[in-house]
Formats: C-alpha cells, structure tokens, sequence
C-alpha cells in the first residue's frame, strides 16, 4: 500500500486538546468486521463485547517526564530537552532531542533548574535534532533521577498545542502503569477506569500484562510513499512466559484475545512461534505493521482515532480492513469523533 491512501482531511477542532470528564466515558466506535456494521457507544460499554474468559491485553509501560527546559552556558538561550532513553547510568548517558537544534554543538553546556542544580554536556551528535548528553551531577544514581523527576514536564504530543497543567500528571498515564519507560502514553490504555476494570475482572474477563516503551519512532512521520521501505525505530519490550501462557490458553479455547492498543498488537506480533502461538521475550522491536498483514495472537483490537499517514492509522486499517477502517473513519469525523491522543475509542472485534 502506499503513504496516499492513509491521507484525509482532518478538522483542527477533532484533536482532542483535553481528555474526557471521566476516563470510560469517552466515545467508542465499535466496528465488526464479520457483519460489517458500525455502532457508536460508550467507552464502558465495551464490558458488553466480552465474556468469561476472553483476555484483554495492556501495555504497562509508564510515562516519565520526560521534556526539560535549559539554558545554554554563556548566552543564556531556553533550550527544550527531550529525554528519549538513558544510555549508561554510571556515566548519566541520555540520548535527546533539542530544539532549536542549530544552536546546540559538541562541547555546549546546558544548565537546569532556577539554581543551575544540573548541567548537561553535549558529547555527540545523533541525528538533525538528536544530541548525547552527559549529566553532570553532585549526588547519588538515586539523587540524579529524582532531580530528572523534579526538573522534568509531562511530555505532552505536539498535537495538544497547549502547556502542562495540573490534570496531564494523572491523566496522561494508565491506571495500570508500572514499568517507567515510555515517553509517550498508549492512548487506547487511557479509557480504563478503576470502576471498569473491576467490572470485567467480576464478569470474568482476563488481563494480560506486556511492556512496549513507546519511544518518539511511534509518531514519526512516514515519508516514503512505498510503506515497504519505511523503517521504524527500535523500541524496549517484554513478553513474560506467564503472559505467554495465558494467551495461549485463551486461543486454544477459542476466547477473544484483545490488543488493547497498536503497542500491544505490535509487541505481540514480534514474538510469534511457526506455529502461531505467543513467545515469551525480552528485548527489541521495530516491527511496522500496514496492510495487507496476517495477524496471528489478537483476535479484537481497542486504539484510539488517528491523525492522518499515521503509523497507528496503517496498523489499524490492516487489522480492522482498509476499507473498513477508512469507511468508519469517515463517519468519525461526520459524527465529530475526537482523535488523537486524548481522543474517542476503536474496538474492532
């Protein structure tokens, strides 16, 4: 397929700026792929497509604050820091991205908090807007994250062109996060409220837990027209043998295994046996999925409303049906859906 047949025009005014009232009242589109049909719903009535002993699975990977503000040494220029992952943690090794990236070269230091409490070096380049840094700090491994913490913003997507507030620490994160990791929130997670989850748990429903660190690579833009010859960026994952089991179980009994969210559906369709069953692993994945794909784990899928030419978009579509997927999508915007990350739900069963 190519990069054109996932563009559309997509109103300002459905990019969610804000997140729903409460997490399991935001809209839900329910798509049905053997009947064809569309419904619109509720978030919690999603409790409605599952039985006792279909397995839902979660990525439980956890945001850290990962946008900092700096100032360059002499001249004083604000400079955003964004943490993309910690390469060493004897030498504080931190590949980033800054902007403006022209101003930043090797050997510029970078000072932080209102006393210049933590400073940075810049000891290569990576890429464009990349840079590595080294963190020079007086104080223990311990003392050296909890002053990231301290220093370090929510990093809300670009899409939300607004600053932090208060309510983004709590809601842009999962109830179920515990691995700190990602520097982006999966969005499908979003809509599950404390209330809901018991409410499957009592109907019989079963979680199932992986970790995908979801890393900036997720929302790069494609910019080949031949998806084939996209390349995406590796990003951490885990798969335990316990997880593993338990889907496997569940397919053998033919129960409804659900992605929730395109994280997941891409952690498990990197750790697939010869004989189509779910691998425990640990380690990295830079599996891209576009149509046409033969998905082997999930049976039912839960993500968010994507913008356009968005990897997330491509994933969706080939696992709900190109045609499909673009059909609903259309009706979204009609039915002024909200998109994006703070946005509506899919389920596609």
């Amino acid at each position: 397929m190519k990069l054109s047949h996932f563009e559309f025009d997509l109103p300002d005014e459905l990019l969610a700026q804000y997140p729903a009232e409460h997490r399991d009242e935001s809209r839900l589109m329910v798509l049905n792929r053997k009947d064809g049909t569309i419904e619109h719903k509720v978030f919690k009535d999603v409790i409605n497509y599952f039985e006792e002993g279909d397995v839902m699975m979660l990525n439980n990977t956890k945001v850290f604050p990962a946008r900092m503000f700096g100032n360059k040494e002499k001249t004083g220029a604000r400079i955003e820091v964004f943490l993309l992952r910690e390469l060493n943690a004897e030498n504080r090794l931190w590949d980033v991205l800054v902007d403006p990236a022209r101003k930043i070269r090797i050997g510029n230091k970078l000072f932080f908090g209102d006393d210049d409490s933590l400073v940075a070096e810049v000891i290569d380049n990576t890429t464009s807007r990349g840079r590595t840094l080294r963190f020079l700090f007086d104080g223990s491994y311990e003392e050296f994250r909890a002053k990231l913490l301290e220093l370090g913003q929510t990093p809300l997507p670009k899409a939300i062109g607004r600053d932090v507030e208060p309510i983004d620490d709590e809601r842009y994160q999962t109830i179920y996060a515990k691995h700190e990791g990602a520097v982006a929130v999966p969005t499908a997670g979003l809509h599950f409220s404390k209330h809901l989850m018991k409410r499957l748990e009592i109907k019989g429903v079963e979680f199932a837990e992986t970790t995908l660190h979801v890393g900036l690579g997720t929302f790069s833009p494609v910019e080949v027209e031949d998806l084939s010859k996209h390349k995406m960026d590796s990003e951490q994952i885990d798969i335990s043998e316990a997880t593993a089991e338990k889907i496997n179980k569940a397919k053998k009994e033919k129960r409804r295994v659900c992605a929730v969210g395109t994280t997941v559906m891409r952690t498990i369709e990197s750790s697939v046996s010869s004989k189509g069953e779910l691998n425990g692993f640990t380690g990295w994945t830079n599996k891209f999925i576009f149509p046409p794909h033969d998905f082997s784990i999930a049976t039912a899928m839960i993500t968010n409303f994507h913008t356009p030419k968005s990897t997330l978009l491509m994933q969706a579509a080939a696992f709900g049906g190109y045609d499909f997927v673009m059909e609903a999508y259309k009706e979204a915007i009609k039915e002024k859906y909200r998109f994006s990350t703070y946005g509506d739900a899919m389920l596609i069963i």
